[in-house]
């Protein structure tokens, strides 16, 4: 317990960009100007109850099909209308939601505060089973349609049968003595279920037994203290084409063959937020406000843009030829993919945005830390 609550207090402190030194601390980089080339129209705007609240919640919405599912950190839950903003139902868990939100195959997924993993109906809302785990959920639960896996705060992996919420297997890891407060939410194909976890490994599981299929570092710790050792991998797993892509905090962005989990290249970065790929690239938000765009064929680095240092910047998406990332002001930023110039700015929610946008075709969905749900479109 004790190092339980210094992993959260270090989280606080990563957070906020303190140093380890008695230096000052900078602020936030200030906005830098340029002209603009695109703007984005809002299509409509909605309020999920209290939003992301105030323990560093990731909770990032869901499409599926012509919906968006998202909940707030009291338990609320929306299905949208994805096109039009119109709400399709709305229900209150009553309990404290910290990872959300899975979609698919029929099923809404949310794991809780008091280690629980909840599936709704999809087209209802209405509760189909609620399992209990060992520990907080604090990423999204994935599902296949045959499983539902979900990955603890401990690294613990659980798989439910999908529609009846039967656990099938679950797995132990030992995860790093200390660690960031937060967990990547698995990657699920037919056959394998692949996390990462706090220690800086990858690790892939038979999704019918799950017995391990194969086990990657990523990162080695360094350093005297445990504060600098910290590796998690926290942001999520990138699938894309046979090779899985993942960065860990004060490590290494990589990328590894789906089938045997080979290392086909990597190179030094740090990263709690994830990754989005395009254009044949990978784009990472380092810890420290810079955005990069890795060549995912040769790990090399075609551009940097170290001009919103300190901003807290979310996970990267991309659209079209753009790549979309958010800030602790609310400000969702446009970059283009190939030479990441700025193009565009919105403000979005002035309490912050720390949640990956999501992409559904032409539309980007954007949820601020104070619950409000923007659609926009580029024009």
């Amino acid at each position: 317990m004790r190092w339980k609550n210094a992993a959260l207090l270090a989280l606080a402190v990563l957070a906020a960009g303190c140093s380890s030194t008695d230096k000052k601390e900078l602020p936030p980089a200030e906005l830098p100007k340029f002209e603009r080339e695109v703007s984005l129209k809002t299509q409509w705007s909605r309020s999920i109850g209290d939003g992301q609240g105030d323990t560093y919640n990731m909770l990032v919405p869901a499409v599926d099909g012509e919906r968006i599912f998202a909940a707030d950190v009291e338990g609320l839950v929306m299905a949208l209308d994805r096109l039009t903003g119109k709400v399709i139902w709305k229900q209150n868990l009553k309990t404290p939601v910290s990872g959300a939100v899975g979609a698919g195959y029929g099923l809404v997924l949310l794991g809780t505060l008091k280690g629980e993993v909840l599936a709704l109906d999809a087209d209802s809302g209405e509760e189909k089973w609620r399992a209990k785990v060992n520990s907080e959920v604090l990423a999204a639960p994935a599902t296949n349609g045959d499983i539902v896996v979900v990955q603890t705060q401990n690294d613990t992996l659980y798989a439910f049968e999908a529609y009846s919420g039967n656990q099938r297997w679950v797995f132990d890891n030992t995860p790093a003595v200390l660690t960031l407060r937060g967990s990547g939410s698995p990657v699920l194909t037919n056959n394998l279920a692949i996390a990462g976890l706090s220690t800086g490994k990858v690790l892939a599981l038979d999704t019918a037994r799950g017995l391990p299929i194969w086990e990657q570092r990523v990162a080695v710790p360094q350093g005297r203290s445990e504060l600098e050792r910290i590796v998690d991998i926290d942001g999520g797993l990138l699938l894309s084409g046979g090779i899985v892509y993942a960065v860990s905090y004060q490590g290494r962005l990589a990328a590894l063959d789906l089938s045997s989990g080979r290392i086909l290249w990597e190179r030094q970065a740090s990263s709690a937020m994830g990754l989005a790929q395009g254009y044949g690239s990978v784009y990472v938000s380092e810890a420290e406000g810079t955005l990069v765009g890795v060549d995912e064929r040769s790990a090399s680095a075609l551009w940097s843009n170290d001009s919103l240092q300190r901003r807290k910047l979310s996970a990267p998406a991309v659209i079209s030829s753009y790549v979309l990332v958010g800030d602790l002001e609310g400000y969702l930023h446009l970059l283009s993919q190939v030479d990441g110039r700025f193009v565009g700015r919105e403000r979005i929610d002035s309490a912050g945005l720390r949640a990956q946008p999501v992409v559904a075709g032409e539309w980007i969905y954007a949820y601020g830390n104070g619950g409000k749900l923007v659609a926009l479109t580029i024009q």
